[in-house]
């Protein structure tokens, strides 16, 4: 069995090396610099407690790998990549082999299942980031993070197990749950505040907002029916399983967002997290203009090339109020 991580950034940078180091064969799909740094010398593994490198092979596109049907296929690029990935491996003949949308947001498992017939849902729980490339950095202790893992709408089946196992394997903590997508929305509510951090920065004035996009979305989701499980602070397994710690030398930049912002990237995936929230609540007849107002801020930063902390909460109320009820 081999564990294809299609993409290899923060989260699929440390899942790939985590595994790799743990002797699981990995293959990494990169690209750019990130691709050119792990070809030439690994991929290191900073941790609280250290750093190590992990080596394993890492190609630029599917194309390049030749599939069997027992891979493990690991999604772990943005959301708004994963439409184009999900190409990129059907041309690559992919075909029956487990799909596991290792990502923010509850998007990814209906564009893999128009596609493919055997699909899963990630929970993942992670904070990393990536300082440089070649480098990775995974900031908790004692695990690096906590998976839960499920089939996709629902279920369990031996995929689940096999992936469960290895990441277990690699310190990674990692629970097979049948009701995968309960925590899947549990997690989307708490991606809420990525955008607000996003256009903050380290500012004053988070809560406000975040209570109110919580708000909207959870009245959003009583009226569309979708039942969800709380994986925030409130969670006592992360407070077992996942405590933040800095690593020497290396400051922790925020949420994927703002490292998103941070690199340039071109785009960000509030659409699908945010986004997601605004359509939910369109479809069911309930209103989200604090949702709307922040989905549309965050292509306006992309389209400006606006950095993290652009805004002072007291702008954003300012232009919250004239956008009015309909934002």
């Amino acid at each position: 069995m081999r564990i294809i991580v299609y993409g290899v950034g923060a989260i699929g940078g440390t899942i790939a090396a985590a595994l790799a180091l743990s002797g699981q064969p990995v293959v990494g799909i990169a690209r750019g610099a990130q691709l050119e740094a792990i070809a030439e010398r690994g991929l290191r593994l900073r941790t609280p407690e250290g750093s190590v490198l992990a080596r394993f092979p890492c190609v630029s596109d599917p194309a390049e790998i030749a599939f069997a049907g027992d891979d493990l296929i690991l999604l772990t690029m943005k959301s708004q990549d994963t439409v184009a990935a999900l190409e990129r491996l059907r041309m690559a003949g992919v075909a029956g082999q487990p799909i596991f949308c290792v990502q923010n947001g509850v998007a990814n498992e209906r564009f893999a299942l128009r596609r493919f017939p055997e699909v899963h849902g990630v929970t993942v729980r992670m904070p990393s980031s990536v300082p440089a490339p070649g480098e990775v950095c995974a900031f908790s202790l004692p695990r690096h993070g906590i998976c839960d893992i499920g089939r996709y709408p629902s279920g369990r089946n031996g995929h689940d197990d096999r992936l469960a196992s290895a990441l277990g394997a690699a310190n990674i903590a990692a629970f097979v749950s049948p009701a995968v997508m309960e925590s899947k929305y549990g997690k989307l509510l708490h991606n809420l505040h990525n955008i607000v951090e996003a256009a903050l920065g380290h500012r004053a004035g988070h809560a406000s907002f975040d209570a109110r996009l919580r708000s909207e979305a959870e009245v959003v989701l009583a009226a569309a029916g979708i039942p969800w499980r709380e994986v925030g602070a409130a969670d006592p397994l992360r407070d077992a399983l996942m405590r933040y710690q800095p690593i020497a030398g290396i400051e922790h930049s925020g949420t994927s967002t703002t490292q998103s912002l941070v690199r340039g990237a071109g785009s960000i995936e509030t659409d699908y997290l945010n986004g997601e929230i605004v359509m939910l609540g369109r479809l069911h007849g309930v209103p989200v203009p604090v949702n709307a107002f922040f989905t549309a801020l965050s292509a306006r930063m992309v389209r400006e090339k606006s950095g993290p902390g652009t805004f002072t909460a007291a702008q954003l109320e300012t232009e919250l109020a004239e956008a009015g009820p309909s934002a």
